[in-house]
């Protein structure tokens, strides 16, 4: 009896010795990185309304913003730590993948295309929007078509995928367009209002957040054609399956909740801050389409 007891307590041993090393290795990267440190950084957007930008006490907020703090809060419950310090780090187009690469932040909580090419670089979670590469221009300059931006000058955000494909656009159709590069999407589109380039290209949703905010919103137009599909996802480092894990159960569930649906509205469909601007975009048909079958696919043809 006694030689069974200490057999059972060799047993429970192995077993709790065996849990602690798949908890130790499911905590590995990024979970283990934010639970050593005591906090999650954020990075965010200082103008990409109404997905993340600055509001008028400078703080950053908006729908992706939303969703980043609902995974927040998983990985908290993950880790056993309802305290966790939250650490907000601004980024750009151009810097956003290096600074994930390089740990110095753990989310990236913006307006960032997931695709095929970037998935080499980072991972991204679950879709959170389906966008479209346009242009937006004056509407006095009639530019309806890719030929009327023939030999036209044109510009985009650093960093982007939108430069990258009017780029290969330009070499393909031999349009011979001169494309200029902005650090930030306003200040791409003060280009086009002071006349220094004849048409901003990028995700259309940021198109309309930036011509609703302008002087004379009526005076611009926003192509009908589109160029691509744009799906928007929430970036975190590559190869960690762990952490991966956590943030894609916390999105699924946003979406199979409902709650998503209230996250949405906020933003697209009511006033927002600072100035009260409603873009007054519905739910699309391809968005629809992830909330209820949800992917992280970084491949167009998955959103049509």
């Amino acid at each position: 009896m006694k030689r069974a007891l200490v057999l059972l307590a060799g047993f429970a041993a192995a077993a709790a010795a065996l849990l602690a090393g798949f908890e130790a290795a499911a905590q590995d990267g990024t979970l283990k990185k934010i639970k050593d440190s005591g906090s999650i950084t954020i990075g965010h957007r200082d103008a990409s309304i109404p997905f993340s930008y600055y509001d008028d006490r400078q703080q950053p907020v908006g729908y992706a913003v939303d969703l980043c703090m609902r995974i927040v809060d998983a990985v908290k419950s993950e880790l056993k730590m309802p305290n966790l310090k939250v650490n907000y780090q601004l980024v750009t187009s151009a810097n956003r993948i290096p600074l994930m690469a390089n740990g110095t932040i753990d989310l990236e909580c913006g307006s960032t295309t997931n695709n095929l090419e970037r998935q080499k670089q980072v991972w991204f979670t679950i879709t959170h929007f389906v966008t479209a590469n346009r242009w937006v221009a004056k509407r006095a300059a009639n530019l309806k078509a890719l030929p009327d931006l023939k030999g036209k000058t044109i510009v985009s955000t650093a960093g982007t995928t939108n430069i990258k494909q009017i780029t290969e656009i330009n070499a393909q159709q031999n349009l011979g367009m001169n494309i200029i590069s902005a650090n930030g999407h306003p200040e791409a589109f003060q280009m086009v209002e002071t006349g220094r380039a004849v048409a901003f290209v990028m995700d259309d949703i940021l198109l309309y957040s930036l011509a609703a905010q302008s002087r004379n919103p009526k005076d611009y137009q926003i192509s009908a054609i589109a160029l691509s599909v744009e799906p928007y996802g929430i970036m975190l480092r590559k190869d960690d399956t762990a952490f991966k894990k956590v943030v894609d159960a916390a999105m699924v569930d946003t979406y199979r909740s409902g709650a998503i649906n209230a996250i949405y509205d906020k933003w697209f469909l009511k006033p927002v801050p600072p100035k009260g601007l409603n873009l007054n975009v519905p739910m699309s048909e391809p968005f629809r389409k992830v909330i209820a079958n949800p992917t992280d696919s970084g491949d167009p043809a998955a959103y049509k």
